[in-house]
């Protein structure tokens, strides 16, 4: 089964085509990880899939979602976060960090808490993008984000790359996607800029190629370097899949191993046909126009839709966050499905 077959991105290797895909558990404290990432993304690792990815972690304090978001911005977050990646790697999972700044959509509470923007007067903070536009009505004005700030937000995910790397981490995923600050530059519906950060399609890309490149010379040419992005916006007039073609191909160029291929999230009230598997069908684009590995993610829950992705090439990886919230052990339960032995933790053997 190709779904089980290892698959090699520079001097890693992953046993298996399956990945824990980011997803936010808004349980840190002071962008430490608690206790909570050690169970959560230890479990995964145990449950069988070949990566397991942190959820956004904040190159910046304001580039958190909420105050309850990990960060990496810290030279003492390195060893909240090396437990973690130790353990995950010694489970036979390859631990992964997806860098993130939330821009315009950052100092919210907590989805549990309501999931609404927090003033400043109330622990939040004034949120930045490339132009200054609410995110929607009841979001803060963002601060327009200058030339030399822009430098500093490249420099922060560099340095956050660094610090990645002493904690242990084998891959960096950089978040350029859901409407988060790479996206908002990259979409001319949030980047109504007329510097050379905004307009055309050549500027529009320009930050996260700057990121792509600044982080890769920072990270092992030895380790894979993965980039999300929204292939679309689902909007008229928004970006969209060939514009993700075109800027797939400039980043393998810069030094990108694979494309983690989403959609969605730059402007809120649109309408996404989401249903299994909907957004394959851009990975697939993706991997086949742009020439670069692909992820594929959005409703994919069964191992025979994961299995046919893989055998048919539309995605070299497969990428699960809600199934994995139900079942973290799904990669050992999808093996059993399609047929193929693989081997417990030696503690569970018993029961093999």
């Amino acid at each position: 089964m190709n779904l089980f077959k290892p698959f090699r991105l520079r001097s890693v290797e992953l046993k298996n085509r399956i990945a824990v895909s980011p997803m936010c558990q808004y349980s840190a404290e002071n962008g430490y990880p608690t206790n909570w990432y050690l169970v959560h993304l230890g479990s995964r690792a145990v449950g069988g899939a070949a990566l397991v990815f942190t959820e956004a972690t904040a190159v910046s304090a304001i580039g958190r979602i909420s105050p309850a978001d990990t960060g990496i911005y810290l030279d003492s977050h390195v060893d909240a976060w090396r437990p973690i990646a130790e353990f995950v790697w010694q489970h036979g999972a390859i631990p992964g960090i997806q860098l993130a700044h939330a821009g315009r959509k950052a100092s919210t509470a907590v989805p549990w808490l309501g999931g609404a923007p927090i003033a400043a007067k109330e622990g939040g903070w004034t949120p930045v993008a490339p132009s200054a536009i609410p995110f929607s009505a009841g979001y803060a004005e963002p601060k327009e984000l200058s030339p030399v700030e822009i430098g500093q937000v490249v420099s922060e995910f560099s340095t956050a790359a660094v610090r990645a790397l002493q904690a242990g981490f084998q891959v960096i995923e950089i978040h350029s996607a859901h409407g988060y600050l790479l996206h908002e530059f990259l979409s001319p519906l949030t980047n109504h800029r007329t510097d050379e950060f905004g307009g055309s399609f050549e500027n529009r890309i320009r930050m996260l190629v700057r990121v792509a490149k600044a982080v890769r010379e920072v990270w092992p040419q030895e380790r894979p370097l993965f980039v999300r992005i929204s292939a679309t916006d689902w909007a008229e007039n928004g970006w969209d899949l060939p514009q993700s073609v075109e800027l797939a191909r400039r980043l393998k160029a810069v030094g990108v191993d694979l494309v983690d291929v989403s959609s969605g999230g730059a402007i809120p009230g649109v309408q996404i046909p989401a249903g299994p598997g909907y957004q394959t069908g851009f990975a697939a684009a993706i991997r086949r126009e742009a020439d670069i590995a692909t992820g594929a993610v959005g409703v994919i829950t069964e191992p025979a839709q994961a299995e046919t992705i893989i055998s048919m090439q539309q995605a070299d990886i497969v990428l699960l966050a809600r199934e994995m919230l139900r079942d973290p052990y799904w990669p050992r339960r999808a093996a059993q499905k399609l047929g193929v032995k693989i081997k417990p933790p030696v503690q569970y053997e018993r029961a093999w």
